[in-house]
C-alpha cells in the first residue's frame, strides 16, 4: 500500500473528486497542504487578498457551471473566522464549495495555542458539516463524505479543519483506487408529479416558480419544455433567473418587493395555482404572506424535504431533485397533449404578454448627474446574451434586476439569501476563473466595492479580465431608503471633499486612482451619452490587457428604486412609468 502524508492524501482526493482549481492564503498551519499542493499538481491555485476574498472566489467558480465545486485554503485561527461568511452565503443559496483550513497541532488545540481556534463548532450552524480531522487516517474518509454531502440532496458547503500534525502524519493510502461515493437525491413517484398536473391542469391562471434548484439541477431545458407543453407562464425567483430567457414568450418575470418586474406582479396576482420548483419561498419574493397565498393553490417540488413547509404549509408538497422532477412532469404532460387532454392555455398566456409589453418602468433619462436607470438601459446595449452578470446587494443589484436582461442559466450569478457587501469582487473573479473565455460583468454600488476592493489585484496579478460596473453616489442606497420609514439620514452618507480629488466634489473616494494602483484599468462616467462608449472600451481594455476595468458612472446622490416594504401589491413606483413595448435590445436576436 503507498504511503504519503494525510495532506498529500487529500491534496489526491480533491483531483480525483474533479478539483481544478483553489483560492486562497497559505499560512504556518495549512503549509504542509501547500507543500503537497505544489508537490502534486494538476490543481491551480489563486492567491487571494483576503481570505473572506478566497470564499467568494469559490463560490463564483461553482456558480458558473454544472458539476463545478470550488475549494477555499486558509490557515489556522482568523482565517477560518473569514471564511465564515463566505460558508453562511453558500449553505444560503444551496451552493457547495469545500473550505480546508490548517489547525494547531492535535496535543495544544485545547491550550489556547496560537491561532487555535474551534473552527469547527463556529462552521457547523452554516455548513452540512464541519470537522476538526483528529486522526490522520481518517482524512480520506472525511473528505470522500465531505463531498458526497456537498453534492447529495441540497447542496451546501462543508468545512474540514486539518491539524499540522494530523497533514504531516504519513497513512497508507491508494489513490488509485480512490472512488468518489454515490450521490444521494430524492426522486419523485409518477404518482406524485401525476397529481400535481392534475392540480396544475384543474387551474384557470397557473404559473411555474422556477427557483436556483432548477438551476443547481441543470434542468432548464427541461422545465422550459414543460412549460411550453402546457402553455404555462414562468416566473423565475431571484436565483432561477435565466432559467427562460427574459424574451421568452412564457416568461412572465419576476415577482416580488424589490427586485421584481411590474409585469411579473400584475400577473401573479391574476393566477389561481403556483408550481414552486427548486424555490425557498423567499421572504424578499413573497412578501406578506396574505396577500402572496390569497386566492392560490400551491404545489412545491424541492430536493430538502424539510424545506416543504417550512415558510408555509403547500397544498400539496415532493421532495425530489428537480431535474427528477421535470423528467417525469415533461412525460405525464406529453401523455396528456397526445391524449388531447392538456386545456388551452393560450389566451391567459397572452394576458401575462399583453402586460410584459405595456407595465415598464422608464430607463430612458439624459439627466447630469447620470440617473441610475439610463446606465442599465445602455448595460443592455452593450452586453449581449452570453453576459456572465455577477452582483450582490443594495440598490444597484435591485435596479439591475428590475431593468438588465437575462437569457441563459448561470448568467445571473448572485448572492441572494446572505447578501454580503464586498462579495461582488471576489465571486466575479472566481467567476473569471471558471469561464475564462465569457464576457463576465460585475455590477457595483460604491460600498459593496470599497469593501474588498483589494481583491482587484488578484486579477492584475492572475492576469484574470472582467468589467465591473460601479454606480456611484456615495451613499448607502439601500439603507438610506429604508430609513425614510424612521424619518432620518443617518451614518449613511459617504461623502467627503477628497483633497487629492477636488474635481470630485463631494463623492469623496477617487475610485480610477484606487483602481489603477491595483494594477488595473478604469474609466468615468459622467454624461448618459458617454455610457455606452465606455462600456465598449471598456471590453477592448479587459481584452487586451487581462485585467479587471471598471467603468464607474456618478450617479445623482438620491434616486428611490421601486419596491414596497410589506406586499406584492403595494410597490411604490417613483418614477415615471415607460409604456414602450419590452423587447430585447435591437442587435440581439430572440433566442430560440
Amino acid at each position: 500500500m503507498p504511503r504519503m502524508t494525510a495532506a498529500r492524501a487529500a491534496v489526491e482526493i480533491l483531483k480525483r473528486e474533479g478539483v481544478t482549481n483553489a483560492f486562497g492564503v497559505p499560512g504556518a498551519a495549512i503549509n504542509p497542504f501547500y507543500a503537497a499542493l505544489k508537490a502534486s499538481g494538476g490543481i491551480h491555485h489563486t492567491l487571494a487578498r483576503h481570505v473572506e476574498g478566497a470564499s467568494h472566489m469559490a463560490e463564483g467558480y461553482t456558480r458558473t457551471r454544472p458539476g463545478n465545486i470550488g475549494v477555499c485554503v486558509g490557515t489556522s485561527g482568523p482565517a477560518g473566522t473569514d471564511m465564515i461568511t463566505g460558508l453562511y452565503s453558500a449553505t444560503g443559496d444551496s451552493i457547495p464549495i469545500l473550505c480546508i483550513t490548517g489547525q494547531a497541532p492535535t496535543a495544544v488545540i485545547h491550550k489556547e495555542d496560537f491561532q487555535a481556534v474551534d473552527i469547527a463548532s463556529i462552521a457547523r450552524p452554516v455548513t452540512k458539516a464541519a470537522t476538526t480531522v483528529l486522526e490522520a487516517a481518517q482524512v480520506p474518509g472525511v473528505l470522500q463524505q465531505a463531498f458526497h454531502l456537498m453534492r447529495s440532496g441540497r447542496p451546501g458547503p462543508v468545512l474540514v479543519d486539518l491539524p499540522l500534525d494530523v497533514q504531516l502524519t504519513e497513512i497508507e493510502f491508494d489513490p488509485e483506487t480512490y472512488e468518489p461515493l454515490p450521490v444521494h437525491r430524492p426522486v419523485a413517484s409518477r404518482a406524485q408529479i401525476e397529481k400535481a398536473v392534475r392540480m396544475l391542469t384543474a387551474s384557470e391562471r397557473p404559473l411555474i416558480v422556477a427557483g436556483g434548484g432548477i438551476i443547481n439541477a441543470d434542468a432548464c431545458e427541461l422545465l422550459v419544455e414543460f412549460a411550453e407543453l402546457t402553455g404555462t407562464p414562468v416566473v423565475p425567483t431571484l436565483m432561477g433567473w435565466g432559467v427562460i430567457a427574459d424574451d421568452h414568450e412564457l416568461n412572465a418575470g419576476m415577482v416580488g418587493l424589490q427586485t421584481s418586474h411590474r409585469y411579473g406582479n400584475a400577473t401573479f396576482l391574476e393566477s389561481d395555482f403556483v408550481l414552486g420548483i427548486g424555490n425557498r419561498w423567499a421572504n424578499r419574493h413573497t412578501g406578506k404572506l396574505d396577500v402572496y397565498r390569497r386566492g392560490r393553490t400551491f404545489v412545491h417540488v424541492d430536493v430538502e424535504p424539510t424545506q416543504i413547509g417550512k415558510i408555509f404549509p403547500p397544498d400539496y408538497g415532493i421532495a425530489s431533485d428537480a431535474k427528477a422532477a421535470l423528467a417525469l412532469f415533461v412525460e405525464v404532460a406529453k401523455e396528456l397533449r397526445d391524449a388531447g387532454e392538456l386545456p388551452d392555455r393560450a389566451a391567459w398566456a397572452a394576458s401575462a404578454r399583453e402586460r410584459k409589453a405595456t407595465l415598464h418602468r422608464r430607463t430612458h433619462f439624459d439627466d447630469v448627474p447620470l440617473k441610475p436607470q439610463r446606465v442599465y438601459e445602455e448595460m443592455n446595449r452593450a452586453f449581449g446574451p452570453e453576459t456572465r452578470y455577477v452582483t450582490t446587494i443594495g440598490l444597484s443589484q435591485i435596479a439591475g434586476a428590475q431593468m438588465l436582461h437575462v437569457y441563459r442559466p448561470r448568467h445571473w450569478i448572485n448572492c441572494g439569501q446572505a447578501g454580503p457587501l464586498g462579495w461582488t469582487i471576489p465571486a466575479a473573479l472566481g467567476v473569471a476563473v471558471a469561464d475564462p473565455e465569457a464576457s463576465v460583468v460585475a455590477l457595483s454600488g460604491d460600498y459593496d466595492f470599497q469593501f474588498m476592493l483589494e481583491e482587484l489585484a488578484v486579477g492584475a496579478q492572475h492576469r484574470i479580465p472582467y468589467v465591473h460596473v460601479l454606480v456611484n453616489n456615495s451613499y448607502l442606497g439601500l439603507i438610506r431608503q429604508a430609513q425614510r420609514n424612521f424619518d432620518i439620514d443617518f451614518q449613511v452618507n459617504l461623502e467627503f471633499e477628497n483633497i487629492n480629488s477636488p474635481e470630485l466634489g463631494v463623492y469623496g473616494v477617487d475610485h480610477v486612482k484606487v483602481v489603477e494602483g491595483l494594477g488595473c484599468k478604469a474609466i468615468r462616467v459622467t454624461e448618459p451619452d458617454r455610457l455606452l462608449p465606455a462600456f465598449e472600451e471598456a471590453k477592448k481594455l479587459a481584452a487586451e490587457f487581462r485585467v479587471p476595468v471598471v467603468v464607474e458612472a456618478i450617479l445623482e446622490r438620491v434616486t428611490n428604486i421601486s419596491m414596497s416594504g410589506s406586499d406584492i401589491a403595494s410597490v411604490n413606483e417613483f418614477e415615471d412609468i415607460a409604456t414602450e413595448p419590452w423587447h430585447a435590445p435591437t442587435e440581439i436576436l430572440p433566442l430560440t
